[in-house]
């Protein structure tokens, strides 16, 4: 199966859109899944409107979706918000707001204590309200972190993607080597840079740091 068959496109953009994906991609280790992914996103110049997706995502084992945190440029303005696409279950999008180039917004996404739900906070700028959606996911088991750029009939034309003060967070191992070593670059068709990537270990809990993910531009 190819890797891309695992993803199921943000919306139905129509027979007819071409799509393009540049993307980097964490495994967690063999027998643990991710229960937390946090970080900030810094919005780029939205060249025109048209179906610019960009986002941070967490992926099941079962390959039934993604959750996501989306920069949805249709409109023609920026707009940011949180959601599960797109079936397996079939969930209301959450909230989200407008936002604009050079504003830097931040993502939590959190598994509850209960076992039962992932709560979804989203805030724009420094000075927003956070926005927060709680999604019944908690029994899908997350075993892939990615940060995307996902393209219908647009081009990457955009500029640098970064993302920082990055945290992902494994449950059910020790293994620290997946924070550590270079992600999965799809198709190597990105350009990118990651600094600042280091593991801490709490029981059988890894917590990865990274202090920047920047997909550059496209090969």
């Amino acid at each position: 199966m190819l890797l891309l068959a695992l993803f199921l496109p943000l919306f139905f953009a129509g027979p007819a859109s071409a799509v393009s994906w540049y993307f980097l991609r964490y495994y967690a280790p063999s027998g643990a899944s991710f229960t937390a992914f946090t970080g900030q996103m810094v919005v780029p110049t939205l060249p025109r409107a048209a179906t610019y997706y960009l986002w941070p995502g967490l992926q099941p084992t079962d390959g039934s979706g993604v959750y996501q945190n989306v920069l949805d440029g249709r409109s023609g303005t920026w707009w940011f918000g949180s959601g599960w696409c797109c079936s397996n279950p079939n969930l209301p999008w959450g909230s989200g707001f407008n936002t604009y180039a050079g504003e830097t917004n931040t993502f939590s996404n959190m598994r509850n204590s209960d076992g039962k739900n992932w709560t979804t906070s989203i805030t724009r700028g420094s000075n927003g309200s956070p926005v927060t959606n709680s999604f019944p996911l908690g029994t899908k088991s997350f075993n892939q972190a990615i940060f995307a750029i996902e393209l219908y009939d647009a081009t990457w034309t955009f500029g640098a993607l970064t993302f920082k003060n990055v945290k992902i967070v494994a449950t059910g191992s020790t293994d620290t080597a997946w924070c550590t070593k270079s992600p999965e670059n799809y198709n190597t068709a990105s350009k990118y840079a990651i600094n600042g990537a280091k593991a801490t270990v709490n029981g059988n809990t890894v917590t990865c740091s990274i202090d920047s993910v920047v997909l550059q531009g496209p090969k």
